[in-house]
């Protein structure tokens, strides 16, 4: 049944490679015609060709034409030629997919083609790199062509200004890191001035070196932190004067949403305490949250339920277990105010300001392409994250580069000496060698046995990338010993010196495994470049940290049977089966594990979309007061179905402290809801004829800048507050629930439930806390 899959696979993507090379033939006709062009006819199809898609051509129908004049500018410009190979690399991008072309295929020239097809629609293009480095070399060189044919090719990397920003992402072609285009998106989703944003709507973006930055360097999600400059006299002062108010009357608290919100007295002694107008004045935020995170220390946590004071530490009870959380704290500052509480030193905070996942981000992207010379391993993750598909492009020229089998070792000492010897014996005819560590504490080791034998070698240490790259690309020359980890000068090419092809090559040899196939046939792609001669070899032991990680019980029975030579080589070929099947164990563990981390931050991401969306309605609306209306009556009515509770008499309903809650909604009515009133329906019909009256009046407002601006600010500031607050919550809910897998429940599904029930009562916050802050507001500025 494999073997049948395996060969529908095969036969599918061969299909598609004769439909690409149909289109290549078409390419290769226009050659001619072009090549007779002067210059500023070529730069002119640019504007020809924008103005057909204008006009409704398709993409596929000036998609020849395009790649042709790419060609033809490159030719010129740079004095390369694109092969057939990259024609068809090109072509594969084009259509969403992968491209998986071996280290020396040119991959920098094929990313020129689909990047100026798809620039031609006016909505940007993005072109990622792994490095700073390799996005201001791409952008130099491929650059060059796209501005011949009259495009804006941009350089979008970190501390640059916002304004440089701004430019590098209104080109038709932006060059840049991964990591920066995230935080560049949340950095967008912070702004107080829709001015501010340096991103367009998400088109289309090509990945180099795709399963790094998709897969290697997805593990961790992209976080904007900041330190917050630690206050104690201002946490401990807040301290003391939350200790001093009354509740119901400075403060209200909402045991059932865990929420707290300072009256009109409370907010009145805020401000005659610390001499402020306007406590929500935006330059007041600070002092507003630090008061207000210091009344939540004192009303919402109690010492020994969950939290305990132990050698001068605030240490968080977990209140499912009852155990304490070690190393666990409060964000946003409400750790420090429990300190401040409790009299303890108050510590420094790193607080979570924004975060998204590698993955959920470029998913964005309206069309996501990628390159590499290693992703079909992985291509069930692709399919799966992204609905790309792994496309094995034909190499320009057929590789002839031997990868020998496996030579395994009883002992990592016997494995170092080995590989000393071994690369004494090419050293001493000249050969070039590039020896992979997995880790630069292995790449040190490797070193020490290499100074045993005094060989000279370069030890590639992450000092700066230029040296990287310089000390890669110069490790094909006659007599070069090279140790680097197996990811080092990723997207340089090690080109032969004169004389080494006739040595047999450039000769790799690894000295681990990887965890993953992909990293190891990365480390031997380094050999064997375009048609090159070059030869690989693994030299590995059953003490490395993988096959003892993974297989340790398996390696324990294997020693029982096995037999070695003299140099402690295992001489049992059981052991290469043994080792692919203890790599493969890693490899699906790892894939677990990136897709539950996914599955728990798409629940967050669906959460962020709401917000997102709202918050840019906020900055864009220059009609806030429309927005809070909604706002209002959804408070009202959350209200009254919680102090109206069905299958309770009306006389058992709290009816005063409904009442004080409606009349911090709408100030301006005389609200008076009784326990005569039969049932919820009959007081909603009441209030909704006072909410009708209220927000009349509020209508008359919207021509009020004053009251517009307030308003903007209030609703921004609620969102912002409450959803870092979110962040948090969701995060302590996510480090939990694997132990609640224990329950017989699907720890997903509970994680989805109680994070939408988190998320439901915060946005019914959000709104609670705007209609109280505006109609504060509003009573202050009719005094």
């Amino acid at each position: 049944m494999l073997t049948k899959i395996k060969k529908m696979i095969g036969d599918s993507q061969d299909r598609q490679i004769k439909k690409y090379k149909k289109v290549v033939q078409q390419i290769n006709q226009l050659e001619p015609a072009l090549e007779k062009l002067p210059n500023e006819e070529l730069t002119a199809k640019t504007i020809e060709l924008k103005t057909r898609i204008q006009n409704g051509e398709s993409l596929e129908a000036v998609r020849a034409e395009a790649f042709a004049v790419v060609r033809e500018a490159s030719k010129r410009v740079l004095g390369l030629r694109h092969y057939d190979s990259q024609l068809i690399g090109g072509l594969v991008l084009n259509d969403g997919n992968i491209a998986e072309m071996p280290t020396g295929e040119g991959k920098t020239l094929v990313a020129s083609l689909p990047s100026y097809l798809r620039a031609l629609e006016g909505k940007g293009v993005h072109v990622i790199t792994v490095n700073e480095y390799l996005a201001a070399r791409d952008r130099q060189l491929v650059g060059k062509v796209h501005e011949f044919l009259g495009l804006k090719v941009g350089l979008n990397i970190p501390n640059i200004t916002p304004l440089e920003k701004q430019e590098a992402y209104q080109a038709d072609i932006t060059y840049g890191i991964g990591n920066e285009f995230g935080f560049d998106f949340l950095r967008d989703n912070m702004v107080y001035d829709e001015t501010q944003k340096v991103q367009r709507p998400f088109h289309f973006a090509i990945i180099d070196e795709i399963d790094s930055v998709l897969i290697d360097e997805a593990k961790t999600p992209l976080i904007i932190a900041g330190k917050t400059n630690v206050q104690p006299s201002l946490y401990n002062i807040c301290a003391r004067f939350a200790g001093g108010l009354k509740k119901d009357r400075d403060y209200l608290y909402d045991p059932v949403m865990k929420s707290v919100s300072l009256t009109d007295e409370g907010i009145t002694k805020v401000e005659r305490a610390f001499g402020v107008d306007n406590l929500y004045d935006l330059e007041h935020q600070t002092l507003y949250h630090f008061v207000l995170q210091a009344v939540r220390a004192h009303v919402m946590f109690k010492r020994d339920v969950d939290y305990i004071v132990k050698d001068g530490e605030i240490q968080l009870v977990d209140m499912f277990t009852g155990r304490i959380m070690e190393g666990r704290s409060f964000s946003d500052g409400l750790h420090q105010a429990l300190e401040a509480k409790e009299g303890v030193t108050i510590t420094e905070e790193n607080k979570t300001q924004a975060v998204v996942t590698i993955q959920n981000y470029f998913r964005m992207y309206e069309t996501l392409c990628g390159m590499t010379g290693t992703a079909k391993t992985e291509e069930k993750e692709f399919q799966m994250l992204y609905a790309m598909d792994v496309i094995q492009v034909p190499t320009n020229k057929q590789r002839i580069r031997q990868d020998k089998e496996d030579i395994v070792f009883t002992t990592s000492e016997a494995k170092y000496k080995a590989v000393a010897l071994e690369v004494q014996e090419r050293y001493k005819k000249g050969q070039p060698v590039l020896i992979g560590t997995t880790s630069i504490i292995q790449s040190e080791t490797m070193a020490s046995y290499l100074d045993e034998l005094k060989l000279p070698y370069e030890l590639l240490n992450a000092k700066s990338v230029e040296k990287e790259v310089e000390l890669i690309s110069s490790a094909g020359q006659k007599g070069q010993i090279t140790i680097a980890t197996n990811m080092a000068g990723r997207g340089t090419d090690i080109e032969l010196g004169e004389g080494v092809a006739e040595l047999g090559g450039l000769y790799v040899i690894g000295t681990e495994r990887h965890e993953s196939r992909r990293i190891d046939n990365q480390l031997k792609g380094r050999s064997g470049r375009q048609g090159d001669p070059g030869e690989t070899c693994m030299f590995i032991s059953i003490e490395d940290d993988i096959l003892q990680r993974f297989g340790s019980e398996n390696i324990e029975e294997f020693k029982q049977t096995l037999t070695t030579d003299v140099n402690g080589v295992i001489q049992d070929k059981d052991i290469h089966t043994l080792v692919d099947k203890i790599q493969r164990m890693c490899e699906n563990y790892n894939y677990a594990a990136r897709e539950y981390t996914l599955k728990l931050d798409d629940v967050v991401n669906e959460q962020r979309n709401v917000i997102y969306k709202l918050r840019n309605q906020i900055l864009t609306n220059s009609n806030s007061l429309s927005l809070m209306y909604p706002m209002i009556e959804a408070s009202v009515e959350s209200y009254i179905d919680q102090y109206c509770l069905e299958g309770l008499l009306p006389e058992e309903w709290n009816i005063a402290e409904l009442n004080a809650r409606l009349e911090q909604l709408l100030p301006t009515s005389n609200i008076k809801v009784h326990s005569e009133m039969l049932d919820s329906s009959e007081v909603k019909q009441y209030v909704n004829e006072q909410v009708k009256e209220y927000l009349s009046q509020l209508s008359k407002l919207e021509d009020n800048k004053d009251v517009q601006l307030m308003c903007k600010r209030i609703l921004i500031m609620s969102v912002d507050v409450h959803w870092l607050q979110h962040i948090e919550e969701m995060t302590r809910l996510k480090e939990g629930i694997g132990l609640r897998g224990y329950s017989q429940e699907d720890p997903m599904r509970i994680y989805n439930r109680e994070g939408y029930e988190l998320f439901r009562m915060m946005y019914q916050t959000i709104q609670r806390d705007v209609c109280i802050h505006f109609s504060q507001n509003m009573q202050k500025m009719d005094q």
